[in-house]
């Protein structure tokens, strides 16, 4: 009769202490990541309600403006008198020729403006060192009042960020709120707001939009680039105009 043998069982077998000390380790680390990614959820979900209501404020704000001008308008006609509109406080510039035959000076101010291909556009600060400046270079640009329209579709849909000398989309907040987030400006709208009102952060904001790679006019130039536009021409302030110019290179 052969001598029976003992199999010793799962439990009797010992686990050298290295391992459990890798498996604790393992455990704690996975702990530490779901605790990590229920706070970052958390965070997220905290951070889109922010950025809702702000934008909501937003919204309020532009339709406050709006209703005013409306019953300014309005005050006007009832008292016989004419309205005149706030002057600008953004243009949005657009290059529209060259640098064929440009002089030094115009030519580094295209270099300040960030205008350095033909179709490029950004946006201005209206005041008086630029209006001089935009009068310099006037026969290669053409410019003038952006409404809140036009800014936010072109920040919608060409709009891209600088981010270390690196031309980034902007399709995520976190993109914008990692450039510009210690001067307030969170989300996409917060950057549509402070371009549009010519907030106190504007030159940041503006220097942190990439230029804009428009579209030749639907249907092209008018071929008139040498004229002004209140001549039948391209180049110069087309005042509100210029709207109309953005949707047809946009």
């Amino acid at each position: 009769m052969a001598p029976s043998t003992t199999v010793p069982s799962v439990a009797d077998i010992e686990v050298p202490e290295t391992l459990l000390k890798k498996r604790k380790q393992n455990e704690k680390a996975r702990e530490e990541r779901l605790a990590a990614a229920v706070a970052a959820r958390k965070a997220a979900k905290a951070k889109r309600k922010v950025v809702f209501k702000r934008a909501e404020a937003h919204v309020k704000e532009y339709l406050s403006k709006e209703r005013e001008e409306i019953r300014l308008k309005r005050a006007a006609r009832t008292a016989g008198d004419f309205y005149v509109p706030a002057q600008a406080r953004v243009y949005f510039v657009v290059r529209i020729r060259g640098i064929n035959e440009i002089a030094p000076k115009p030519r580094k101010i295209l270099q300040l403006l960030r205008l350095l291909q033909i179709n490029n556009g950004v946006f201005v600060k209206v005041t008086k060192a630029t209006e001089q400046m935009l009068r310099l270079v006037e026969p290669y640009v053409t410019y003038g009042e952006a409404n809140l329209k036009s800014v936010r579709e072109l920040i919608y849909k060409r709009g891209y960020g600088k981010v270390d000398k690196q031309r980034i989309p902007l399709s995520d907040n976190g993109v914008i709120e990692a450039s510009l987030g210690k001067y307030d400006i969170l989300s996409v709208e917060d950057l549509v707001h402070e371009i549009f009102t010519a907030g106190p952060n504007f030159k940041q904001a503006s220097n942190f939009l990439w230029p804009f790679k428009l579209s030749n006019p639907t249907g092209g130039w008018r071929q008139r680039k040498f004229k002004h536009y209140v001549q039948g021409g391209d180049f110069g302030n087309r005042e509100t105009n210029i709207n109309t110019l953005i949707r047809q290179m946009n």
